[in-house]
């Protein structure tokens, strides 16, 4: 069944009044979580896709304009309501145009905030102004296809805009459906052969007796069914770039034959005894662990070292679920098509996308997406139902989901200690190690954070 209670984050610095407002509201139906400050507000905000966001104006380091404009950028359809005492018309339109949905000033009665949250729930489908879609259009956010605003996907940003311009040879891996092509793509179009082919070829969709001939060419009469000279991929790719995908599955006799095109550049075609020399920028791809194959015996050392010059790899959907809001945007507007323009996911439907774990990664989000724009039958908003089953059954995360109490008991003290291990461990991750700014995420002094580091994790 869908989820039909608002989940709201009240962001307020002062606590009695942002618990009074918080008790209020829950009385009222709502699901109400609580930040203190900005930058705990935008934490959550990466986590949990909320329905409406609350928030001061007036705020110790980022203020509730960022936060507004934050969570706008995120959750296209989320309303934001900015509480301030400088309820000015000036600060009215500003708000406004970081986009927030309404604008109350202190001190205000509750029955007030009521019926603006009441207005602005009637009026979020009538929404026309979408900025979570123009800031997908920002370069920070993209590489030529490639989306992501994360951390991880920033550090991959940074690494092909080093490595696109040069030659190099690219061992890109990665789980199936993270897009490896993709960033194949990517960087042959942003380095120095982008005015010439790119040529693709998945090893392990085609057989090994022909694989070979696909990949080199071959002359007439090499084999039964060649009636004339064929280039291969390699030859197509000249001057270009070819993308060697699932190369892991390639036979000892084809590793050693590329391992010659990466040294010597040159190869023949099948059946023929004539040198061919090729320019070409080879980028591989994999999902198997290449190292461990070699330690195996399964693949060729010397041509893995030849491939991964320059290793990328690409991180699994589930570790950088705050790019979610941003594909599926994406997506939206690849599959719209005859669908209604100001068609959007509703924050249920979104909640659900980012608490699935997603096995096939973006390719699975991809036609998820697909599926949900087909099924909304001119709708101007996916719901729940229009998900495919395994997703609508996700569990929405949140800090304060119900935790499901054994018939035995459970060890309380060793259950706080994981999920404050957790949350040290994901502000570290959001701040890059800083353990200053982790300490501020978690409205701790740094000093404390680093003792609960060492009390929870003593061999650090």
């Amino acid at each position: 069944m869908p989820d039909t209670t608002k989940h709201l984050l009240l962001v307020e610095d002062e606590a009695p009044l942002r618990q009074a407002i918080a008790d209020q509201l829950s009385d009222r139906g709502y699901h109400v979580e609580q930040a203190e400050s900005g930058e705990a507000a935008i934490a959550r905000l990466a986590d949990f896709a909320f329905d409406i966001i609350i928030t001061d104006l007036r705020l110790p380091g980022v203020d509730g304009s960022a936060v507004i404009e934050a969570a706008v950028a995120r959750y296209p359809d989320i309303i934001a309501i900015v509480v301030t005492g400088y309820g000015t018309v000036k600060d009215a339109v500003e708000a406004i145009k970081r986009g927030a949905s309404d604008f109350v000033s202190k001190p205000f009665q509750i029955d007030e905030l009521l019926h603006v949250l009441g207005s602005s729930l009637e009026q979020r489908r009538l929404k026309s102004e979408n900025a979570y879609l123009r800031s997908q259009l920002e370069e920070r956010y993209r590489f030529e296809g490639v989306i992501g605003k994360s951390r991880p996907m920033a550090r991959l940003f940074q690494l092909l805009e080093t490595v696109a311009p040069t030659n190099s040879t690219i061992l890109i891996t990665g789980e199936t459906g993270t897009g490896k092509e993709v960033v194949a793509r990517a960087i042959h179009l942003n380095g120095p052969r982008r005015m010439h082919r790119f040529v693709a070829l998945n090893c392990s969709a085609i057989p090994e007796t022909l694989l070979e001939a696909e990949l080199f060419g071959h002359v007439r009469g090499a084999f039964t069914g060649a009636v004339g000279n064929r280039q291969g991929r390699l030859e197509q790719a000249h001057r270009g770039t070819v993308f060697l995908d699932e190369v892991g599955t390639m036979s000892g006799a084809l590793q050693m034959k590329l391992l010659r095109v990466l040294q010597e550049r040159e190869f023949e075609r099948v059946g023929d005894s004539h040198t061919t020399k090729v320019d070409v920028r080879v980028i591989a791809a994999t999902n198997s662990d290449l190292a461990r194959m070699v330690a195996e015996g399964r693949f060729r050392e010397d041509l893995f070292y030849r491939l991964n010059v320059i290793p990328v790899h690409l991180p699994p959907l589930r570790d950088r679920k705050e790019d979610i809001p941003l594909l599926v945007q994406h997506f939206l507007a690849i599959f719209r098509n005859g669908a209604p323009t100001s068609l959007t996911v509703s924050q249920e439907a979104m909640r659900r996308l980012m608490s699935f774990t997603w096995p096939g990664n973006v390719r699975q989000l991809e036609n998820a997406v697909e599926r949900a724009v087909a099924l909304s039958a001119g709708r101007t908003q996916i719901d729940i139902g229009d998900l495919p089953t395994e997703v609508q059954k996700a569990q929405e995360t949140a800090l304060t989901t119900a935790v499901t109490l054994p018939e035995d008991g459970l060890d309380l003290d060793a259950f706080i200690a994981d999920i404050e291990r957790d949350l040290i461990q994901r502000s570290l991750e959001r701040t890059g190690g800083n353990k200053g700014k982790a300490a501020r995420l978690l409205n701790l002094k740094r000093t404390t954070l680093v003792e609960k580091l060492k009390r929870l994790s003593p061999q650090e």
